[in-house]
């Protein structure tokens, strides 16, 4: 076995593709040690030749591995440093013969958001597409690509809006999980109050949201800078995908932030909720001390024992005084019964 059949065998698992197109319709399955070569042959291709394209799709790559494959497609120093690096914002960077675009995925799994990477580096040509703590594949994309070859031939930079467009659809999916978990965290609010387990589920929740407000709203920027700056990787008539990815990266931050402002508002809501079965609470205790006061005060002045109380050597003295301990905590228990406060 030679060095170059070993070398592809140990990254065997991290290559998950490698597929020339030639005008839209997969032609071969090109090995890792001949990628250098059909670049070559595809520059050197004469004008007017079928449109071809190499895409190549790669998991949690080993920097051996990118950076043969950075190496072999002529990407600089700068660039393979870029892409070994881990990133945890999205971030573009234009290297004049290539572009290279930093995406954060979200993946929502236990209610929780689980985020990864993926990069994309647009050349002449060829598109790379690094995926790393990304639970969904781009198969299904390929898949759906490969049966409309009039859109796969377009190029690597309309590509690429594809695979953009394809992470903000996976946004929409985690936004739809997680708007379950927000309507299920709200009910329990409205309904039982605001618990400690509650607040502190309620503060990891919103700061998720923040995390994944933070990682999502800077494509929208990515994307329009693609739309409306020359590149020499992006062909003019990419630009208008690009657009439109942007402007569904920003529906979904709204709906991302307007989820992170319903858990305010409902965590608002129970504590108006708790304050306002407090202060009924409250009415209710001084309603019934105000109505115990009246026995507790009668009986205090007959309890002090003096000679001369009224109605003392009367037979009926005892029956009166408890009728008109009745009468008067009856007459305020109306009274605060018809206020509201009983």
């Amino acid at each position: 076995m030679s060095a170059e059949d070993s070398f592809a065998d140990a990254h065997k698992g991290e290559v998950v593709a490698s597929i020339a197109y030639v005008n839209g319709r997969r032609d071969r399955e090109v090995p890792i040690d001949e990628v250098g070569q059909h670049i070559t042959r595809y520059n050197s291709q004469p004008q007017g030749q079928p449109p071809g394209m190499l895409w190549i799709g790669l998991r949690n790559p080993t920097p051996e591995l990118l950076a043969r494959i950075t190496g072999e497609l002529g990407a600089c120093g700068k660039n393979q440093e870029e892409m070994l690096e881990p990133h945890r914002r999205p971030k573009i960077i234009d290297y004049g013969n290539m572009v290279l675009i930093v995406t954060i995925t979200v993946e929502v799994e236990a209610e929780r958001p689980i985020f990864g990477e993926t990069q994309l580096l647009i050349g002449d040509g060829f598109l790379v597409t690094v995926r790393r703590g990304a639970t969904a594949a781009h198969s299904p994309l390929r898949e759906r690509l490969e049966a409309s070859p009039d859109l796969l031939k377009r190029g690597s930079d309309y590509v690429a809006s594809e695979v953009l467009d394809w992470l903000v659809d996976r946004y929409v999916a985690a936004a739809g999980k997680i708007e379950s978990v927000v309507e299920g965290a709200e009910q329990k609010l409205l309904i039982r109050g605001a618990k400690d387990t509650d607040i502190r589920r309620l503060y990891r929740q919103r700061r998720d949201l923040l995390r994944i407000h933070t990682v999502v709203s800077p494509m929208a920027e990515i994307c329009r800078r693609l739309a409306r700056v020359e590149m020499s990787a992006v062909d003019e008539h990419a630009r208008p995908y690009f657009g439109e990815v942007a402007d569904r990266v920003l529906r979904v931050d709204e709906l991302f932030n307007a989820l992170r402002e319903s858990l305010a508002f409902a965590f608002e809501a129970s504590l108006m909720i708790g304050q306002a079965a407090q202060n009924d609470t409250t009415r209710k205790l001084a309603s019934w001390a105000a109505i115990l006061a009246v026995p507790t005060a009668i009986a205090g002045i007959y309890g002090m024992n003096f000679k001369f109380m009224p109605e003392l050597e009367s037979p009926w003295g005892y029956p009166i005084t408890l009728g008109v301990i009745a009468s008067i905590c009856s007459v305020l228990y109306w009274r605060f019964r018809k206020s509201g406060w009983l």
